[in-house]
């Protein structure tokens, strides 16, 4: 079960270690233990997995066993819990084959379902199907276009103005597939210059939201909001004296939080609490998903008018607060879920 090198061989013995050992002793295997089997890129291992997660769940009797990818998958666990972030055609198949063989086990989260969040048109068009405008407040997403492969960048300028749409514009990869490159991110201030940008995107219309982004953590049922510094208002002076396409950083997941900063009140105040539990509850439930972030914007001069800008699965969780209790809580509750619904002997 090799799947390109994702985690070194040198990790892989250190995790088998560790992994033998739990197992070894019977710590894994008594009564009210609770074993994930975890799959995990080396950068998602080294910020998820950090010491005082994994310290508090052994307290818990919550024990994280590494997956050895050169090994069959059948041929491991026994897990209750099958937690995993890996890319590939070959580790989709694995994974679906393992869910349909072991249903008792909880595959977070299900191959298919996180399918739709590797396409930025798909993934917003959950968000556009919901309809969110009569719940303390109105959800929508910016106005795009998406441009596909087959179009010539010389099309782009063309497209864009057929669309009516309005500059700047922000330009996204179409496909999220975990690689850097996916996550590279445009603002284009005048049409010439998009026949620089390489389909196949999405463009999206910049939506000036005071420079503050909303990252809505979701773990099940819990929800947990984080202020990001974002980028700033652009003003139409500004729109007539720049040009060109600018790249700039993942602002989403820049380390500078804005929860401490000295903000206007009308910029920082969190989205409702009603809205964002309908917005989470309606997404856990079109997607089939229960790990994933949602990143949302406020209109600049609106008190209630948002825009879902991209939604991530498995998320940086190791930057939301108290993170460690949220998710030792949460697997614990679906092994006492699956517990209450096993059928009495």
């Amino acid at each position: 079960m090799r799947l390109g090198g994702e985690i070194s061989e040198e990790e892989r013995k250190e995790e088998e270690e560790v992994g033998t050992t739990a197992f070894s002793t019977g710590e894994c295997c008594g009564q009210n233990k609770v074993v994930v089997g975890y799959a995990l890129t080396s950068k998602k291992k080294n910020s998820f997995l950090q010491p005082k997660l994994t310290t508090l769940a052994r307290n818990k009797g919550i024990y994280f066993v590494a997956i050895d990818l050169n090994k069959p998958l059948l041929e491991q666990g026994p897990f209750d819990i099958v937690l995993h972030k890996l890319s590939g055609e070959e580790w989709h198949e694995i994974i679906e084959d393992y869910r349909q063989k072991h249903p008792e086990v909880n595959v977070l989260d299900p191959p298919d379902a996180i399918q739709h969040l590797h396409n930025r048109q798909s993934m917003l068009q959950v968000v556009v199907d919901l309809n969110l405008s009569d719940c303390h407040g109105k959800v929508g997403i910016p106005r795009q276009l998406v441009i596909t492969k087959e179009k010539n960048p010389s099309e782009i300028p063309y497209e864009v103005s057929k669309a009516g749409m309005k500059l700047p514009l922000v330009a996204k990869p179409l496909l999220v597939d975990g690689s850097a490159k996916s996550h590279e991110l445009f603002l284009a201030y005048d049409e010439s210059s998009l026949s620089e940008l390489e389909p196949p995107l999405v463009l999206q219309e910049f939506v000036n939201h005071g420079g503050i982004l909303f990252k809505i953590y979701i773990v099940g049922e819990t929800i947990k909001v984080v202020r990001r510094f974002s980028l700033p208002n652009i003003s139409k002076r500004e729109l007539s004296k720049v040009a060109g396409v600018f790249r700039f950083p993942r602002v989403s997941c820049a380390a500078a939080s804005a929860d401490d900063a000295d903000l206007d009140p009308s910029i920082a105040e969190h989205p409702p609490r009603p809205l964002l539990e309908r917005l989470a509850k309606e997404l856990r439930h079109r997607l089939g998903l229960c790990l994933f972030n949602i990143d949302m914007i406020r209109e600049y001069g609106t008190t209630d008018v948002f825009y879902v800008i991209d939604i991530n699965y498995f998320p940086g969780y190791g930057k939301m607060p108290e993170y460690e209790h949220i998710f030792t809580d949460f697997l614990l509750s679906l092994v006492q879920c699956k517990i209450k619904m096993k059928p009495a002997t």
